[in-house]
C-alpha cells in the first residue's frame, strides 16, 4: 500500500538519471490482462531508457498479481531503484520520463481517496474505520456499558468496557453520556494516529448529534457528512456509502475553494490564477492548496539555478542570473515543489469549473 511516508520517499528522491514512470489501468471490469499488457507494451514501445523498460516489463511478468484496479511504477536502473504501488482505486494509463518521480496523478488519488476516517455510533460505543486510497486500512470498535442494563435499576455491567468501572448508575441518560465520551476521546486518538483527513459519521440522527456534540472543534471542521447505518453493517457497506458522501461533499468544497480563489486574485490578496501567476507563487513558497484541472499539461522553462518556474522564454533568471531549460511539463513541477513543501494539491475533474481560472490558480498562505 502507498502510506504517506511511502508517498514521502517519492517526493524526496533526486536522482541523477531520469525515471521511468508507469501508471497503468488495470480495473477488471473493463478489460483483460493480456488487453493491459497489450497497453502497457504499447505505452512503453518508445522509451529510449532500455533497463528502466526491462524492469518494469519483468514487474509486470513475474511480480505483479493483477488484483488491484491499476498500479503506478517508478524505475530509475541506473541508481537500482525501483518502487511499484498497486492501487485499489483506477488511474488513467500513461508514461512520463522526468527528473523524477510523477507524482500528478497520485496526488489527484490522494485528495479523492485519502484520509477517510468513519464512526458508526450507537448509545453504547462505537466502530471506526480508516479507508485509505480505496482500502480498508484499520477497524477498532470501543463497548461502553449496556444502557438496557440500567434501565432496570441494578448493578451496571461494565463487560467489554476499556476502562473497567463498577460504578453504580442507574440513570440511562448518564451512561449513554458517558459512552459518548468515551467513544469520542477513543475516535479523537484514532483519527490523530491515521493522519484522518475527512471523517463521516453513522447512526440514528439522535446518536450522530450526541457524538457530534461532545466531537472536539479541531475534528468537527473535518466532518464532510452523517448517513443512516446500521453497527452490524459491513465493511463493504461502510465504504460505499462513505466514499459516496465523501464524493458529494468535495464537489461543494470544490465549488468553495475555487470561488475563494478566484475572488482572491481579484482582490490581489489570497489566491492567484492562471499559469506563469501561479508558478511564481510555487516559486515563492506561498501556496497552500495548489489547483489543477485533471490531466493539465503545459510546457515552461526552469532556472538552471534557483529551479524557478516560469511560462515564458526569459533569457536569465531576475533572482539569481542563471539561464533557462525548457521543461516538457511546468505544472508537475509546481505539483512536485508544493507537495514538498507541505502544501497541498487539489485536482479538478468537471472542466467547466476551471474554465474561470485557466486550468490552474492557487490559495495562498499570505
Amino acid at each position: 500500500m502507498l502510506t504517506d511516508g511511502k508517498f514521502q520517499e517519492l517526493l524526496d528522491y533526486q536522482p541523477k538519471h531520469p525515471v521511468l514512470s508507469v501508471y497503468l489501468n488495470t480495473d477488471p471490469t473493463q478489460g483483460s490482462t493480456e488487453t493491459y499488457k497489450l497497453r502497457l507494451r504499447s505505452m512503453l514501445k518508445d522509451i529510449d531508457l532500455t533497463e528502466d523498460v526491462r524492469a518494469v516489463e519483468r514487474y509486470f511478468d513475474h511480480e505483479f498479481d493483477w488484483s488491484g484496479r491499476s498500479v503506478a511504477v517508478f524505475s530509475c536502473a541506473p541508481e537500482k531503484y525501483f518502487r511499484a504501488y498497486p492501487l485499489a482505486v483506477p488511474v488513467r494509463s500513461r508514461v512520463r520520463v522526468n527528473s523524477h518521480p510523477h507524482m500528478k496523478p497520485l496526488a489527484d488519488v490522494l485528495d479523492a481517496f485519502g484520509g477517510y476516517g468513519v464512526v458508526l455510533i450507537d448509545k453504547q460505543g462505537a466502530r471506526l474505520f480508516y479507508f485509505h486510497l480505496g482500502e480498508l486500512v484499520e477497524h477498532e470498535g470501543v463497548l461502553g456499558e449496556s444502557v438496557r442494563h440500567a434501565k432496570r435499576g441494578g448493578t451496571s455491567s461494565s463487560h467489554g468496557r476499556r476502562t473497567g468501572s463498577s460504578e453504580q448508575l442507574t440513570d440511562p441518560d448518564e451512561i449513554t453520556g458517558r459512552n459518548m465520551r468515551e467513544a469520542v476521546d477513543f475516535a479523537a486518538r484514532f483519527f490523530a494516529e491515521k493522519n484522518i483527513r475527512r471523517i463521516l459519521i453513522g447512526g440514528t440522527d439522535d446518536n450522530i448529534a450526541q457524538f457530534r456534540s461532545h466531537l472536539p472543534k479541531s475534528w468537527q471542521a473535518l466532518v464532510v457528512g452523517t448517513f443512516p447505518m446500521s453497527m452490524t453493517a459491513s465493511s463493504d457497506e461502510v465504504f460505499n456509502r462513505a466514499m459516496e458522501i465523501g464524493m458529494e461533499a468535495e464537489k461543494r468544497r470544490e465549488h468553495q475553494l475555487i470561488s475563494t480563489m478566484i475572488t482572491g486574485a481579484a482582490k490581489g490578496r489570497g489566491g492567484v490564477i492562471h499559469l506563469d501567476e501561479t508558478l511564481s507563487a510555487v516559486h515563492d513558497g506561498r501556496v497552500q492548496t495548489l489547483v489543477i484541472q485533471e490531466g493539465y499539461r503545459a510546457p515552461g522553462y526552469q532556472c538552471t539555478g534557483c529551479g524557478y518556474l516560469t511560462a515564458l522564454p526569459l533569457p536569465t533568471c531576475s533572482f539569481c542570473g542563471k539561464s533557462f531549460k525548457q521543461i516538457p511539463d511546468a505544472v508537475e513541477m509546481a505539483v512536485h515543489n508544493v507537495m514538498k513543501l507541505g502544501g497541498e494539491v487539489e485536482v479538478i475533474h468537471d472542466p467547466i469549473l476551471t474554465e474561470e481560472f485557466g486550468n490552474i490558480g492557487a490559495l495562498l498562505r499570505y
